[in-house]
């Protein structure tokens, strides 16, 4: 994969975050706030915790930092795969967002 192919990908996977806190936003009282630097998105929770996704160009991975940890994401064509065998970008970051919300949150393309 190209650099630019990345970014364009990776980039969708941002906007998607961001489109997804404001649904959730709208149909819930959830209240997640998203704040976005660059490559970078922040997701803070009413009790201040936090999710950190952010974009690693030199290698061509997304990275995800939550309470449980931290994850690197690669693409393999058809999704963006836990570099350890951890499943998919989307289902681990509904996974942690879930329970640092305290509530089901569905995070999705």
């Amino acid at each position: 994969m190209t650099d630019t192919e990345f970014m364009d990908r990776a980039e969708s996977v941002l906007r998607a975050i961001e489109t997804c806190c404001d649904r959730l936003n709208e149909e819930s009282d959830v209240d997640i706030d998203n704040q976005r630097v660059g490559g970078m998105v922040t997701l803070v929770f009413r009790d201040r915790s936090q999710i950190v996704v952010n974009l690693q160009k030199p290698l061509h991975e997304i990275w995800l930092a939550a309470r449980s940890g931290g994850y690197h994401y690669k693409f393999d064509g058809q999704s963006w795969m836990d570099t350890k065998g951890h499943g998919e970008f989307f289902a681990g970051l509904s996974r942690d967002a879930s329970a640092q919300a305290g509530t089901r949150l569905e995070f999705r393309v």
